[in-house]
């Protein structure tokens, strides 16, 4: 084994300092010129080359790197023809060359790309505004996931710092996440060789339970995505003339939706969108349920309403904390997540409207091939449509989700020694009901590696939505914690 500097010699209370000295006189800072560019994503950007936003948020994420001087890296912003720009970092091992260990390499993972603005926000937010308010940092892309790239190179140099060695590490922020990750694959296999042999990746684009503890994702749920279009007429006509004659194109649509979903439990009827929940995973549920509790399905912005002078909340599905955690991790679900063919509320008039069309969300358990689903679900909606009406489904595309490999000793013992160190309690596992596509390609290519997947997006941190936030506190101890299990990496 290389002759390197014992765990012990890694004083994790200099480590957090210095972390949180970089954060409050740096990070900060350069995350709030971040989140005030609009680089969405291309998916909700078609013309993103000509605005060039990612490009600025690539070129200044690069410039910030370059800047900090860590000793062995190097940095490239890789381009391929009619693709998104990926930002490639290597910092060179300072162990042992004869260790043949040694030369296996940490793969850091994050993303510059956003999600669009979103309707919502507090008055005094705003998507592009950043505002760092009670130690949250609020706009969009901060922790979903400008910070990553940030929170890797200040977890290098606190190890650098303290001459603790390490080994070869890679770092690759892409900008097509948002999108589903469709330009990161040509990417991948662009730079296969100079990845090298991954024994570890560090994915920082993930959630927590709560703020309390490191917490470590095991599982991530898949996708399929489309657009069901119903069509019944060529233009509008008036509904005082036709309805009862012409069906109306949102009531088809409906139809349609229920061989998919029984509306009155929301449960998906096809078997085959289901699988099961290994035992692992279901102990650690039960394990994360018992220390979440109620919070599991209190932590929403649920909407309320004032009946007979008595405050009525909206109900969960379920107030199981347990059934709420396999909910949203282990079984399939349908959300819609946009709409068209309507016209605005103010000029909506006596109309029955020629279509209707819906842009379908359906999350998958992690074990369910993506693009099996989507096919299926073309055929389901498309097969003999109500009416003869004209029916299509426009797949999206797709993300097969994502199961943990086992967890090797050395990496259980170095996720709760850094969690006790920095948080005072044991690391933590949760299944995240998102996606991220990468993680799937990875364990395919690298089957042995380990995965610390995790992230700053805990309790009504509200990525994608309104008033998104970054705990800040709860970064520094995270970028902290990933430090100290680089330097236990063996």
């Amino acid at each position: 084994m290389t002759a390197r500097l014992p765990d012990t010699a890694l004083d994790t209370t200099r480590v957090l300092d210095q972390v949180s000295q970089a954060w409050d006189s740096d990070i900060v800072a350069r995350l709030s010129e971040y989140i005030a560019i609009p680089a969405k994503s291309p998916a909700f950007d078609t013309d993103w080359a000509a605005h060039g936003y990612l490009e600025t948020v690539v070129r200044n994420t690069a410039q910030w790197i370059e800047a900090q001087k860590v000793a062995g890296l190097t940095l490239e912003v890789v381009r391929l023809p009619g693709r998104t720009p990926v930002l490639l970092f290597e910092v060179a091992s300072t162990r042992n060359a004869s260790d043949t260990v040694s030369a296996q390499t940490v793969l850091m993972y994050g993303h510059l790309d956003k999600q669009p603005e979103f309707s919502g926000w507090r008055n005094d937010l705003g998507p592009w505004t950043p505002k760092l308010q009670e130690g949250r940092l609020y706009g969009r892309g901060g922790a979903d996931d400008g910070y990553a790239a940030y929170a890797a190179i200040a977890a290098i140099q606190a190890l650098q710092s303290q001459k603790v060695a390490h080994p070869r590490i890679i770092g690759l922020i892409e900008t097509c996440e948002e999108s589903g990750s469709y330009d990161l694959l040509p990417y991948v296999d662009a730079l296969r060789s100079r990845l090298g042999d991954v024994g570890l990746v560090v994915c920082l684009d993930s959630g927590a339970g709560n703020y309390d503890q490191l917490w470590l994702t095991n599982s991530l749920r898949g996708m399929a995505s489309g657009v069901l279009k119903v069509e019944i007429l060529t233009e509008g006509v008036h509904s005082g003339d036709a309805s009862g004659v012409v069906p109306s194109s949102f009531r088809i649509l409906r139809h349609l939706l229920d061989r998919l979903e029984d509306s009155a439990t929301g449960r998906l009827l096809p078997e085959s969108f289901y699988c099961p929940v290994p035992p692992e995973r279901m102990a650690q549920a039960q394990a994360t349920a018992d220390i979440l509790g109620d919070e599991l399905y209190k932590r929403f912005p649920w909407a309320h309403y004032d009946c007979g002078g008595a405050s009525q909340f909206a109900l969960p599905t379920t107030t199981d904390p347990l059934q709420a955690l396999l909910n949203r991790t282990w079984l399939p679900t349908l959300s819609v997540t946009g709409a068209d063919g309507f016209p605005e509320m103010k000029n909506a008039g006596n109309v029955l409207r020629p279509y209707t069309a819906f842009k379908l969300s359906l999350r998958l358990p992690p074990l369910v091939e993506a693009a099996s689903a989507v096919q299926e679900l073309k055929a389901l909606l498309e097969d003999n449509a109500p009416y003869q009406a004209k029916v299509t489904f426009e797949g999206g595309g797709g993300a097969t989700g994502w199961n943990a490999p086992s967890t090797a000793p050395w990496f259980e013992q170095a996720l709760n020694a850094a969690s006790q160190a920095h948080f005072g309690a044991p690391c933590g596992y949760i299944g995240q009901g998102g996606t991220i596509p990468l993680m799937n390609m990875l364990s395919t290519g690298f089957p042995k590696a380990q995965m610390m997947v995790c992230g700053v997006l805990g309790p009504k941190s509200n990525a994608h939505g309104p008033n998104e936030f970054l705990h800040v506190p709860y970064a520094k101890k995270l970028t902290a914690a990933v430090a100290q299990v680089i330097a236990r990496f063996p």
